[in-house]
């Protein structure tokens, strides 16, 4: 009699398994997040432990014996630059041979762009005594929409090679027909693993395509970046197994009604994941910003009032960035507070704090802040430059020119010390600023900047009355 096969109901959000179907996953809590799928029933392998056997198991001759660690050729692992600085600058000097790249963003934002031009610049650098082949898998698209977007872009290159698949078998016969340095996926939700139960982007085949191509990495050496998707909560979707396999997670994020975009590394084994990488969507295609501070500075020339300059940092860069505030009169009842790109709830409580320790009252007036270009910015090292260009509209008088603005505000009214503040001075003094505006109690001494310490928010606003 042929037994039934058995079926298990597994989380699509983070992999947890029950026998029976549950409306709410007890593991991470999403609703409706559990699918079905069958079970092989083969008995399992019989040791000495499991029979309860006092002698110890047998195990199987390894094929590749172990190595002294000293006796590992370290070059192999030596990072290899993709072409991009700022994406190596993320990675860490470049990308590792045999390692697995997943890169997530949202629909529209640029990843599929962006890893075409990575394979561009793979395929024009010289190894050997030829160059550099990549490999890039669409399963999304057709071969002829990618081609008019690296036409678009100036992609067109022998070495690059292009194949629409969605069946992982046959992308493996690409790879041993072309053997590529370099492969990409596109996406790894729209692989499919023959063999696999499940429907493609489901739990079973995801885990299983990323674990037969990290196994293809590991064996060959060949670099793989794959493409995710992310769900409506900004996480990859698909089991966070996922996560785990891969070598290295990016999150490539930006806005759709601004150009900027930042690549933020969320896991990286050759790395630091405090790195960011800046980019600019393009007509032709997105481009790497080296210098990304001009991009969120308005170009009006001279500073007008109700703004200021301050220097935020993201991960470990530092960013000139600029903070605009307009002060209007109204007669309602409630007075708006309107912020773009900076922390709602704390520019609200800085205005509280201006309005009670200062002679600038706003508690009866709209007051909108927002950022230039688009930046977004959550530190409260921002505190100070909000407070000075609220009071810089508010009494139509704007702030001293090439002054840069650095500080975080107490409740009482006090300016508190922030980190790594003196990278960011030498990030102003390097773009031209000649004077700042930072929390006391630090010795600091850069070159071509002059600093001036204040204590509360009060000797702030005296001063800067003085150098105007």
């Amino acid at each position: 009699m042929v037994k039934k096969a058995r079926s298990i109901h597994t989380c699509s959000e983070c992999g947890y398994s029950s026998s029976k179907w549950l409306g709410r996953c007890p593991d991470c809590g999403a609703w409706g997040s559990l699918v079905e799928s069958a079970v092989s029933s083969a008995p399992a392998a019989r040791t000495g432990i499991s029979s309860g056997m006092t002698q110890a198991p047998k195990g199987l001759t390894p094929t590749t014996p172990a190595t002294p660690i000293t006796k590992i050729d370290a070059k192999a692992s030596i990072s290899k630059t993709t072409g991009i600085g700022e994406l190596d600058r993320v990675l860490g000097k470049g990308i590792v041979p045999g390692s697995v790249v997943l890169m997530a963003g949202e629909p529209g934002v640029g990843k599929s762009t962006l890893l075409l031009e990575v394979a561009n610049r793979w395929a024009a650098q010289p190894e050997g005594e030829g160059t550099r082949r990549a490999l890039y898998v669409t399963a999304e698209e057709s071969a002829g929409q990618v081609r008019v977007r690296a036409e678009r872009t100036n992609a067109l290159r022998d070495t690059l090679y292009l194949a629409a698949e969605s069946n992982l078998d046959i992308v493996f016969g690409h790879v041993e027909q072309i053997k590529p340095s370099l492969l990409i996926v596109d996406s790894v939700q729209t692989m499919q693993a023959s063999g696999i139960e499940g429907v493609a982007g489901g739990v079973a085949q995801s885990r299983a395509v990323t674990a037969a191509l990290t196994t293809l990495a590991k064996t060959t050496g060949i670099p793989i970046l794959l493409v995710g998707h992310v769900t409506k909560d900004g996480n990859v979707a698909g089991p966070r197994v996922l996560e785990h396999l891969v070598d290295v997670v990016l999150n490539f994020e930006g806005d759709r009604h601004s150009s900027l975009r930042m690549l933020r590394g969320i896991k990286n084994r050759f790395g630091a994941t405090d790195e960011v990488g800046c980019f600019e969507q393009q007509s032709d295609g997105i481009k790497e910003v080296p210098d990304p501070s001009g991009l969120f500075l308005s170009q009006h020339g001279r500073t007008p009032d109700g703004s200021a300059v301050t220097v935020a940092m993201d991960g470990v860069r530092p960013i000139l960035a600029e903070i605009q505030s307009l002060v209007v009169d109204t007669e309602a009842k409630s007075p708006r507070r309107v912020v773009t790109g900076l922390d709602a709830n704390r520019v609200p409580m800085v205005l509280a704090v201006l309005t009670k320790r200062t002679p600038v009252k706003t508690g009866r007036q709209e007051v909108y802040v927002a950022t230039v270009g688009g930046v977004r910015i959550n530190e409260p090292a921002t505190d100070l430059a909000v407070a000075l260009a609220t009071a810089s509209t508010y009494r139509g008088k704007a702030l001293p020119e090439k002054t840069i603005v650095i500080g975080e505000i107490g409740l009482s009214g006090e300016i508190r010390r922030v980190p790594n503040l003196e990278r960011r001075l030498q990030e102003a003094a390097r773009l031209g600023y000649h004077r700042a505006i930072v929390p006391a109690g630090e010795k600091l001494k850069v070159s071509g900047i002059r600093v001036h310490p204040v204590h509360t928010i009060d000797e702030a606003l005296a001063l800067v009355e003085e150098l105007s």
